[in-house]
């Protein structure tokens, strides 16, 4: 129980790093080196990846703390129902420590504070972040398949691809992927009880996860008996 509950602190404190490190890249990009243009979006992006870089290895650190209801959902399908109900248990601290997180930035930097937007209609927003989502899940799962030893070629390889599905969406839902850094935003301006931010942001990425999951799963259950055919004919 104590591990549990540690587990969940660590979450929520990691939800809080993760609405703070983007504030923290706006800042060095902007303020302290002064850059605009090309050459801000240039650093901002290099420092984006950096950071997943730096949360992977958190993650990893903190033996499996998560920022992002999206992954713990993940392993929360993949698992046992005992497992599913703690993963489940998470996401409230994962909340709770943006929430926390933004309102602090309020505070602080009031002339920066700012969250992703939809400015597409309701069922193309969903679509968007379900498509993206997807991708997400199906990407990683694959590259904790076939990728075992090598850390740093799986953290590279996965935070390029989540930066690029970042990018594809960020015109148009703000290219989330992560329920919980955009319900901290949608608090602060008193939206997120609305049907837009509980479809595109909460509903679609989990039905997103789930169809990945179940993809994924039947994906590999085909390659098995491909495997095993090959293995008889050598």
């Amino acid at each position: 129980m104590a591990g549990m509950a540690q587990l969940m602190i660590t979450d929520m404190i990691m939800s809080f790093m993760w609405i703070w490190s983007g504030i923290i890249i706006r800042l060095i990009a902007h303020v302290v080196l002064g850059l605009s243009g090309h050459a801000s979006e240039f650093v901002r992006s290099v420092l984006t990846i950096l950071n997943m870089f730096l949360f992977t290895h958190l993650v990893k650190l903190t033996d499996g703390g998560a920022y992002n209801p999206i992954v713990v959902f993940t392993s929360a399908i993949n698992g046992t129902f005992t497992t599913f109900l703690f993963n489940i248990a998470r996401i409230p601290f994962q909340v709770a420590g943006s929430i926390v997180g933004v309102r602090l930035i309020i505070e602080t930097f009031p002339e920066l504070w700012r969250g992703p937007a939809l400015v597409i209609n309701l069922h193309q927003g969903a679509l968007t972040e379900g498509l993206l989502t997807f991708s997400q899940v199906l990407i990683t799962l694959g590259l904790d398949r076939s990728i075992n030893g090598s850390f740093y070629m799986k953290t590279w390889i996965s935070s390029i691809l989540k930066f690029s599905l970042h990018i594809l969406g960020s015109d148009l839902t703000g290219g989330c992927m992560n329920p919980a850094a955009v319900v901290g935003w949608a608090y602060a301006f008193g939206v997120h009880k609305r049907k837009e931010h509980i479809i595109v942001y909460w509903f679609a990425p989990i039905e997103a996860t789930l169809l990945a999951s179940w993809t994924f799963r039947l994906l590999t259950r085909r390659s098995k008996p491909e495997k095993k055919k090959k293995q008889k004919i050598n």
